[in-house]
C-alpha cells in the first residue's frame, strides 16, 4: 500500500499544487484551492479490470500504413439523439451529457436504455435506488428484458459486475457520485471525478463499449468538475430548456465523430420525452388574429432548416434612457441593426424602448435572421402587421445592403413545405426558381426596398 499524501486542487480548473495558494496560477481565480488526500499505486496505475495492467507498448507507424475501418454505429432508436451524435452511437466512445437538475437527463438516458431492445444495456445509478428507476420505467411505458439496473457508486464493484454481465452499452448516472478506492477524497471532488472518468475511458477504449456519463452543472451553467473532464470525453452534449416549459433542446458542444452544430428537440410529456421531428411547427405560434411586430425568419441549425418566430415591441421610452432588451438574440447585434435602421432607414428609434424575443426559448446566432428582426421592429414601430404567409432569410450590412446567406435553397424549400407564400432573400443569392413552386421569391438588394414593399 502506497503512502497517502495531501495535495491541493483548484476547484475551478483542476490545477494541482503541493501547497495552498491564494490565487490559482492557471485560471487566476482566488481562494479556489482545497486540500484532498490522494493515494497512488506502487506498481501499476489503476486499471478498469481488477487492477491488472494490460498496457501494451506502442511503436510509431507511418500514417500511410495505418489501417482504418469505419466502425458500424449503433442505432439509438431515437432520431434526435442519432442526429446529434452524428449518425448513431460510436462503439468505444465516451459521451458526457450535462444539464440543470430536473431537466430530464436521467429520463432521456433511461428511455434510450429501454428502447435499445436488441442491445444489452447496464444502467448504473449512484443517485437513485432500483425501485425509483423502476417507477420511472413504468411511467415511460417501455418494456425491455435487456436493460439491467445497478445501484452502486464504487467503480471497483461496477467493473466486477461489468465483467460478469458484459454489456454492449454502459450508462453512468452520474459521474459526480462515483468513487474509486485508489483516491481517498470524497465523491464529487476533482481528483475523484478525474480518476473515475479515466478508468471509464480506459474501459471504453479497450473493450469497444460506448459509455454515457451524466454530469452535474454549476450555478454558472458549466459542467461541474475539472475542465479536463470535457477534454477526456469524445462528445459533450448539453440538455437545455426551461423546467416550466415543455420543450428541451439537446445541443452538441464537442463531437469527435460528427458536427458540433446539430440540434435535437424534445417535448417533455407525462410519458417521457417525445421527439419533435418538425420543430418549425412548435417555434411558430398558431394565431388567428393579425398582430404587429411578429415576423418569421428561416435559419439553420446544423443541417436542419428551421423557421422561427421573432416578436418585437417598440414603445416610447418612459424613463430617460431607452431600454434595449432581447431574449434568444445577441444584444450587440440588435444595437447594430437599430443603428442601421436609424441611419439608413430614417426611423427615429433613439427615443424608443425596444424589446425582442425569439419564440420557443431557443437562442439564434444565424445572421440570416437580420432582415426578419428589422422588419419585426418596424412592424411594431409603425403598427403595421406583416402577413403571416411571408418569411425572411437575409443578412443586413452596415450600409443597409442585403447580403447573401448560405444554403438558401434549403431555407426556401422548408418555407414552401410549411405553407409560406412569399420569402424575401438577397438578390446576390443565385436562385433559379421552379416555375411550379408555390412560393414567391422577392430578391432585393437594399433594406429600404424590403421596407418599401412591406410598409409602402
Amino acid at each position: 500500500m502506497a503512502k497517502a499524501k495531501s495535495t491541493y486542487f483548484c476547484q475551478s480548473c483542476g490545477a494541482q499544487s503541493p501547497k495552498w495558494l491564494g490565487k490559482c496560477p492557471a485560471c487566476n481565480e482566488w481562494n479556489t484551492f482545497v486540500e484532498e488526500l490522494i493515494q497512488k499505486d506502487d506498481k501499476n496505475t489503476p486499471q478498469w479490470k481488477s487492477g491488472t495492467s494490460t498496457q501494451i507498448s506502442s511503436k510509431p507507424k507511418p500514417i500511410s500504413q495505418i489501417v482504418y475501418n469505419e466502425a458500424h454505429r449503433i442505432n439509438a432508436f431515437d432520431g434526435e439523439l442519432n442526429r446529434v451524435l452524428g449518425g448513431g452511437i460510436v462503439p468505444g466512445s465516451l459521451v458526457l451529457i450535462g444539464g440543470e437538475p430536473g431537466i430530464g437527463k436521467s429520463t432521456l438516458m433511461l428511455q434510450i436504455a429501454l428502447s435499445l431492445g436488441t442491445e444489452k444495456v447496464l444502467y448504473v445509478s449512484g443517485e437513485e435506488s432500483e425501485q425509483q428507476i423502476k417507477m420511472r420505467a413504468e411511467r415511460l411505458g417501455i418494456q425491455s428484458d435487456n436493460c439491467y439496473i445497478l445501484s452502486e457508486t464504487s467503480t471497483q464493484n461496477i467493473f466486477k459486475q461489468i465483467e460478469v454481465l458484459e454489456p454492449t452499452i454502459l450508462i453512468i448516472d452520474s459521474i459526480q457520485t462515483l468513487t474509486s478506492s485508489f483516491i481517498e477524497s470524497g465523491a464529487g471532488s476533482i481528483s475523484q471525478v478525474r480518476e473515475c472518468t479515466s478508468e471509464l475511458l480506459r474501459y471504453a477504449k479497450e473493450s469497444g463499449t460506448p459509455v454515457f456519463l451524466i454530469g452535474h452543472i454549476t450555478k454558472e451553467g458549466t459542467l461541474a468538475g475539472p475542465k479536463v473532464l470535457e477534454h477526456m470525453v469524445d462528445t459533450v452534449l448539453q440538455f437545455e430548456g426551461d423546467r416550466h416549459l415543455a420543450y428541451r433542446i439537446l445541443r452538441t458542444t464537442k463531437n469527435r465523430f460528427g458536427s458540433t452544430s446539430e440540434l435535437g428537440i424534445y417535448e417533455m410529456t407525462g410519458f417521457g420525452l417525445r421527439e419533435v421531428t418538425n420543430p418549425s411547427e412548435i417555434l411558430i405560434s398558431q394565431r388567428d388574429d393579425t398582430l404587429c411586430g411578429i415576423t418569421i425568419g428561416a435559419t439553420l441549425e446544423g443541417n436542419r432548416p428551421l423557421l422561427i418566430e421573432i416578436q418585437s415591441l417598440v414603445s416610447i421610452a418612459t424613463y430617460g434612457t431607452p431600454q434595449r432588451s432581447c431574449t434568444g438574440f445577441d444584444a450587440k447585434r440588435l444595437n447594430m441593426l437599430l443603428a442601421v435602421l436609424e441611419k439608413r432607414g430614417g426611423f427615429r428609434l433613439g427615443t424608443q424602448d425596444v424589446f425582442l424575443n425569439i419564440a420557443g426559448g431557443i437562442r439564434v446566432e444565424d445572421p440570416a435572421m437580420d432582415l426578419a428582426v428589422c422588419t419585426s421592429i418596424i412592424s411594431s414601430y409603425q403598427d403595421i402587421y406583416i402577413p403571416k404567409e411571408v418569411c425572411f432569410a437575409a443578412e443586413v450590412g452596415l450600409g443597409g445592403e442585403i447580403r447573401a446567406v448560405n444554403r438558401i435553397e434549403q431555407r426556401i424549400s422548408e418555407a414552401e413545405k410549411l405553407g409560406f407564400k412569399e420569402i424575401f432573400i438577397s438578390k446576390y443569392n443565385k436562385v433559379v426558381q421552379d416555375p411550379n413552386a408555390k412560393i414567391k421569391i422577392h430578391a432585393i438588394g437594399k433594406l429600404d426596398e424590403a421596407l418599401g414593399e412591406l410598409f409602402g
